[in-house]
């Protein structure tokens, strides 16, 4: 067992200062009181406490990540993956989506990547928490911000949606923004959707959150009432209808088609990433090498990606007697719905799977973490996702929770703070020995 699962398991302290959260929660007065509201309506949104990761561990996540970007980007594997995508997914604009969500099981083998997501929320409620923990007591001092440049971390996002205008617009200057979804107000992410728009004005962008339904398609243009006498320049796209093929989205699908408003994240993100087909094709070792992929981008994906198969009724006898190695899950699915472990499986919810549309993945046990509950020693499950943008790892956090999937109704669950801890000392022959965490002192 390393540190971090040593600490993960043994530190109980908490490590959140509400001080610090309602602070960075509410910067702007259009804000203030959200902390006291999320205390109501979202009781267990926010863990006291941090998760810690071994710099292994954090290494492995980013190899693996860069890894899957350079099989993705591969024209063999987008005639793949878009082979069975809808016609949206089809066009490509230059934008590659924001917050790309890569979630992850901890293991003592390494990392297993458990599934993408392409409009992955939680990463500017997960930066105000990281910046609201603090240390606990003193070999603790200085690990809390190590995980991430978390200071810059909001320009960064900005820079983010900045580039994908870019990658559309070119040099034209990025003058409106919507964030949308299907009645955002009424959404579990709701809070989120209030400090995206005031990251935006702060950064001289004039932004709304809108109901997507609302929009309108007019003049070559998109509009929204939540942005009077001005159009939509911009859509960050809170969407599950991921193809766009509700009828109650056609303004912005005709804007995203005829390429009038830069929408991210898109369908052909969707295909290219978050269908869980795909992660058939990123376990196939003999596909890949078929392709090029360098032996270390295959070694890698071999370790960290479950074996991953379509469910069908063929091979309903077979993976019936294998279920209870096996989780399910839609091809689409997105928030652990409709997923299941094969253990906990019914008869009737065994035809919907193999009516179609389900993969069977590998079960990967979550790891766990520590956490005190009204004075109880609780053990909860966690997984770390990581958030990122072309490749590149912005920010990571964990979410503990009981049950079969995250849910944010556990007691002491909840988004938690990632903290990597610093690599070991180098030990020089004849020199003195690293000096070791005082027994006890942690907790």
């Amino acid at each position: 067992m390393n540190l971090a699962e040593t600490l993960n398991l043994g530190c109980l302290c908490r490590t959140l200062s509400p001080d610090r959260l309602r602070k960075q929660l509410e910067t702007d007065p259009c804000l203030q009181g959200m902390l006291d509201g999320l205390a109501t309506t979202h009781p267990h949104l926010f863990s006291e406490t941090a998760v810690f990761v071994d710099p292994g561990m954090r290494a492995t996540l980013g190899q693996t990540i860069a890894a899957i970007e350079r099989v993705v980007a591969l024209p063999a594997y987008q005639q793949l993956a878009l082979a069975h995508a809808p016609e949206t997914a089809q066009h490509d604009f230059g934008p590659t989506g924001v917050f790309m969500g890569y979630d992850f099981h901890l293991g003592e083998d390494g990392p297993r990547l458990i599934e993408i997501n392409t409009n992955a929320g939680g990463a500017l409620l997960n930066a105000a928490l990281a910046r609201a923990h603090r240390e606990c007591c003193e070999p603790m001092q200085g690990l809390m911000d190590a995980s991430g440049d978390l200071p810059q971390i909001n320009q960064t996002f900005v820079d983010m949606f900045r580039a994908e205008w870019r990658a559309q617009r070119g040099t034209q200057p990025l003058r409106t923004v919507l964030i949308t979804d299907d009645a955002p107000e009424a959404q579990y992410m709701a809070p989120e959707f209030a400090l995206a728009r005031q990251l935006f004005i702060a950064h001289g962008i004039t932004a709304a959150v809108g109901d997507a339904r609302d929009l309108q398609w007019k003049d070559g243009e998109l509009w929204h009432p939540a942005l009077p006498g001005i159009a939509v320049d911009l859509v960050y796209n809170r969407l599950t209808d991921f193809s766009l093929s509700d009828a109650s989205h056609a303004a912005l699908r005709s804007a995203y088609v005829a390429g009038a408003a830069v929408v991210t994240p898109h369908p052909r993100a969707h295909a290219l990433f978050a269908d869980k087909r795909n992660l058939i094709t990123l376990g196939n070792d003999a596909l890949l090498a078929s392709w090029g992929i360098s032996d270390e981008d295959r070694r890698i994906l071999q370790a960290v990606v479950p074996h991953t198969e379509l469910a069908t009724a063929e091979h309903a006898d077979e993976l019936w007697a294998r279920r209870r190695q096996l989780f399910f899950k839609p091809v689409a699915g997105y928030g652990a719905k409709a997923a299941y472990r094969g253990d906990k499986l019914t008869r009737g919810v065994w035809a919907d799977i193999l009516a179609g549309g389900f993969i069977a993945q590998a079960l990967v046990p979550p790891s766990e973490r520590l956490v005190d509950v009204d004075g109880v020693p609780t053990r909860l499950k966690l997984d770390l996702r990581a958030y990122t943008f072309r490749g590149q790892v912005q920010l990571l956090a964990a979410r503990t929770y009981t049950g079969q999937t995250t849910n944010f109704r556990t007691a002491g669950g909840g988004f938690s703070p990632v903290v990597v801890l610093p690599a070991p000392p180098t030990v020089v022959p004849g020199g003195a020995g690293p000096r070791a965490m005082p027994a006890g002192a942690v907790c």
